[in-house]
């Protein structure tokens, strides 16, 4: 059954409310009122908590109200609805055992969420009519410690929040809010744990997720806008994405209008009342309610913001004004939908299909730090393949000694001659592949600009990466070498996390030599990748070549065959991308020979449709670079063109 928040959010702007630490603050209330007593009518795991404490003044705690003082909180929800909101958020923004362990009740973060829920939807059942139903919003904030930094982990990030939303959905929620988040990864984490907890208590409903985006004109840790909405492009569960905290409406136009151009998601906005003015030693928010009005009907206007509210410094008033104003108004989503409305029949959320994939302006990956298209303007997207235990002697020597300033260095190269991702891989004999991966990611996710492509054979390893990466990477890869248990199991991962996938043309009989069976692979690939959801943009598949440098028979059309096996599959899959390990094709070779034949084969295969590849670029010279005599040889022995004198 679709959800009665997503249905009314299809027709009409829906109206947060404003803010709610202000509201307590202006409250007038007493030492008392953050001083956890037992009662008779808490858990027993708050009553544990109160007697621990001892009557320890819990300063600046405002979660504990929803046990000391609720009907003040449920009187500020009120207040919200009154002034014309049709969601409130709950007040669980420091729900977290990270927040709550600065005041010792780590523990309670099920017990707040539960009881802030209750409270949230009494007063939205009291305020609900049939023509306007009050919805609940479940929210948690950001904490106080950023994964990215190694301040915290993905394990305790995804456990805290997973108890919070888990609460809050047995508290009643009607949705849940990642708000205010500052880092990449977290939001990631976040977002798998409000799957899980939407698993555990079985109950589905939309999932929203609001970043901040700082005066400098990136989040905290300097991610752009786009590669926080390629992100959050790959999880279907996010139904609205947008903005809140940090700065005013002025400030956050250029990333609203960003979301409107590119956006498939309905977008929030719920800006801070201006920026902060000191005076008396208090921040001070000057932005009156009509001015945030004003600002909230040019968003819906202009760029077709959905949801609109405030966030610090505004009031009920606030509210009322931007109620007022647009609330109720159709919105017609954003301009990228308008855009593109004719691929999209009713209001689908989920862009799933060939046709919806394909009006996506975001088809691409991330980092933590930027969005890389997957097409270049002016190349193919190039994989760096120096990160790889595999094929570089330099990164295997510095993974045993583990030297990781040097590895990081060592992939600052190449970004720096022009790899657009950076194909990363610690198997090594000997070694913890997990903890090198993880340890060697966390330096990756926070030093290396470029998008990552996660390479391991083994599902642990990959799924231990994803959860040390921010953005949208890629996995390296999958097969049906052993059947097609690990497939489902990377493909399970890839749905899970958000990530795109490379897919190589080996079947139980093993690597497909010939045109026929490397397109029936692939075929047999896209059936299973479509089974989990994965748009056909995100699949990279590996028609694979074998060495001409061995003289083989067997394989002197091999080159040929990956040529022609590339090209049918971008005709039957348009929108598939490619890849391939261009230097295994010269494997065996002299370094200057393999320059040669490296650069005419990939010449040819860009020609066939090829997108990508994984190569050290900087060793690649275009036709016009290379002797023409000598490009013929190697492309002679790229299509077996060979002559025989006769006797």
């Amino acid at each position: 059954m679709e959800s009665p928040l997503l249905e009314a959010l299809a027709e009409r702007v829906l109206i947060y409310d404003g803010a709610m630490g202000t509201q307590i603050q202006a409250a007038g209330l007493a030492d008392q009122d953050f001083t956890l007593t037992q009662q008779p009518h808490y858990s027993a795991v708050v009553n544990l908590a109160a007697e621990r404490l001892g009557g320890k003044l819990l300063d600046g705690c405002n979660e504990v109200l929803a046990f000391t003082r609720p009907e003040v909180i449920e009187a500020i929800h009120g207040a919200y609805f009154e002034a014309g909101s049709d969601l409130v958020e709950t007040n669980t923004f420091g729900a977290t055992s990270i927040v709550l362990a600065e005041y010792e009740i780590q523990e309670l973060v099920y017990d707040v969420a539960l009881e802030s829920a209750r409270i949230a939807k009494r007063a939205a059942t009291k305020y609900s009519t049939q023509s306007k139903p009050r919805f609940v919003v479940g929210a948690l904030g950001p904490g106080t410690k950023l994964v990215s930094l190694g301040q915290t982990t993905w394990s305790e990030l995804e456990s805290t929040y997973s108890d919070g939303f888990r609460g809050l959905l047995e508290g009643g929620a009607d949705a849940l809010l990642l708000e205010t988040l500052q880092d990449l990864l977290m939001v990631k984490a976040g977002i798998v744990a409000a799957e899980r907890a939407m698993a555990e208590t079985q109950r589905q409903v939309p999932l929203f997720v609001q970043v901040t985006m700082e005066q400098t004109g990136t989040m905290l840790l300097g991610s752009e806008i786009g590669a926080a909405l390629n992100m959050i492009e790959a999880f279907p569960s996010v139904k609205a994405f947008g903005l809140n905290c940090a700065t005013g409406p002025i400030e956050m136009a250029p990333h609203i209008r960003y979301l409107a151009q590119n956006s498939t998601r309905p977008i929030a906005v719920q800006p801070n009342a201006g920026l902060p003015m000191m005076e008396g030693g208090r921040a001070v928010y000057k932005l009156t309610p009509d001015e945030l009005a004003n600002h909230h009907n040019r968003f819906v206007d202009e760029y077709g913001v959905a949801l609109a509210g405030g966030c610090c410094g505004t009031t009920p008033s606030h509210i009322r004004a931007v109620a007022e104003r647009v609330g109720g108004r159709s919105h017609g989503t954003n301009a990228h939908w308008q855009k593109q409305r004719h691929l999209f029949p009713g209001f689908d959320f989920e862009m799933r299909t060939d046709e919806q994939a394909a009006a996506l302006s975001l088809v691409g990956c991330s980092s933590l730090y930027q969005f890389q298209p997957y097409q270049q303007d002016s190349s193919i997207l190039i994989v760096g393949e120096k990160t790889n235990a595999n094929g570089s002697k330099a990164f295997r020597e510095m993974l045993a000694v583990e030297n990781w300033e040097g590895l990081t260095e060592l992939a600052r190269e190449l970004e720096g001659e022009g790899s657009h991702i950076l194909d990363v891989c610690t198997a090594y004999v000997g070694r913890n592949e997990i903890q090198d991966m993880q340890t060697l990611l966390g330096y990756y996710n926070r030093h290396i600009t470029v998008p990552l492509m996660i390479d391991s054979t083994e599902w642990q390893v990959v799924e231990a990466s994803l959860q040390s990466v921010a953005g949208k990477p890629i996995i390296n890869s999958i097969n049906f070498e052993d059947g097609e248990a690990r497939t489902h199991k990377v493909l399970g991962l890839c749905r899970k996390y958000g990530a795109a996938v490379v897919a190589l043309t080996i079947d139980e009989q093993g690597m497909a030599k010939s045109v026929e069976q490397k397109v029936a692979i692939a075929d047999r690939i896209l059936a299973r990748t479509r089974e989990y959801g994965l748009p056909d943009h995100d699949v990279f598949l590996d028609c694979l070549t074998f060495t001409l440098g061995s003289g083989d028979e067997e394989f002197r059309k091999s080159a040929e065959a990956t040529i022609d096996a590339i090209r049918e599959v971008r005709k039957k899959h348009p929108l598939v991308n490619t890849i391939l390990g261009v230097s295994n094709v010269s494997f065996g070779l002299k370094p200057a020979a393999r320059q040669i034949l490296n650069s005419a084969f990939l010449h040819y295969c860009e020609e066939a449709g090829l997108t990508s590849a994984i190569v050290h670029f900087s060793k690649i010279k275009p036709e016009s670079r290379i002797d023409p005599e000598i490009w013929k040889v190697a492309t002679d022995l790229v299509y077996d063109r060979r002559e025989f004198s006769v006797a």
